[in-house]
């Protein structure tokens, strides 16, 4: 009996202590924001967007980028009924691709309908995916499509958005001593437009990803996570295995400003859900 009661005394004393010494406490490590762009299944998705939803919640991906809004409705669903498909898989969408040609040329109707798609899912980012060709071949064109960003954006902080522009390679193609990329970098207001970073076409148009994040600090708000394929870099490959060092890129998250980190593939050489569970495993590990 005096053994017992003098452990009894002694682990009461020692959970008093693990309570009043922060060296002791206990914490619960947040889950990280991981997400996929849902082009990444393009070829699947119109069949089955349920089931492709509840496959890449069990991966573990809690963050979901839209794509395809069209007449109402994303992949045959409709915006209540995608809204109602991810919070029965635990998944939240803070950002989308939508088409943002028609306000590049001054026709901002549709992209109110946009806003309020956004609205409804809970979206923090409206992202214009890419610019038509006709629409970006001088300085001019790149300083009008800069200004239009910013008219977009200041109708974006008003609904609670920001707006968001991902790139390809075509931006950093020389224009006397300046880039696409440069100028709408240099021309949009950081306070109403953030870029989500293509990294897989940063590195194909041979520039260093952290390079750009040094020359401007705090404007990667979302990063889309791509690797490329050793033998092919016109191909993609799982995050990891390819020839971009994504160990070091990440490195440099914090002066990128990132916020979210998005998955993106564009084709696969094995079973596209055993692909995006390695790619997955990969960045949680980097994170």
């Amino acid at each position: 009996m005096v053994h017992r009661r003098n452990f009894i005394k002694q682990t009461g004393l020692a959970l008093v202590a693990c309570s009043i010494a922060p060296s002791f406490s206990f914490t619960t490590k947040e889950k990280l924001p991981i997400g996929i762009q849902l082009y990444s299944l393009r070829e699947t998705i119109a069949d089955n967007p349920r089931d492709i939803l509840k496959k890449l919640a069990n991966i573990g991906f809690n963050e979901i980028e839209t794509y395809g809004y069209n007449d109402g409705k994303f992949w045959g669903l409709s915006v209540a009924e995608l809204k109602e498909e991810l919070s029965k898989n635990k998944l939240t969408s803070p950002s989308g691709h939508y088409d943002g040609n028609s306000l590049i040329k001054g026709d901002f109707d549709n992209f109110k309908e946009i806003i309020s798609v956004a609205n409804q899912l809970n979206q923090e980012y409206i992202i214009i995916p890419s610019i038509s060709e006709n629409l970006r071949g001088s300085k001019s064109d790149y300083l009008n499509i800069a200004e239009k960003f910013n008219q977009a954006g200041e109708i974006c902080k008003s609904a609670g958005i920001t707006l968001a522009y991902h790139n390809h390679a075509f931006e950093f193609e020389k224009m006397d001593n300046t880039t696409g990329y440069d100028i709408l970098l240099n021309n949009t207001d950081e306070d109403l437009v953030t870029f989500e970073m293509d990294i897989y076409w940063v590195v194909r148009a041979g520039i260093n990803p952290i390079s750009l994040f040094k020359r401007y600090p705090g404007r990667f708000k979302l990063w889309h996570v791509k690797d490329m394929d050793k033998e092919d870099p016109e191909l993609n490959t799982e995050i990891g295995n390819g020839s971009i060092d994504y160990d070091e890129i990440f490195k440099s998250a914090e002066i990128s400003g990132v916020e979210h980190y998005i998955l993106e593939q564009e084709n696969f050489e094995m079973p596209d859900f055993k692909s995006l569970k390695e790619s997955y495993n990969y960045i949680n590990r980097l994170l």
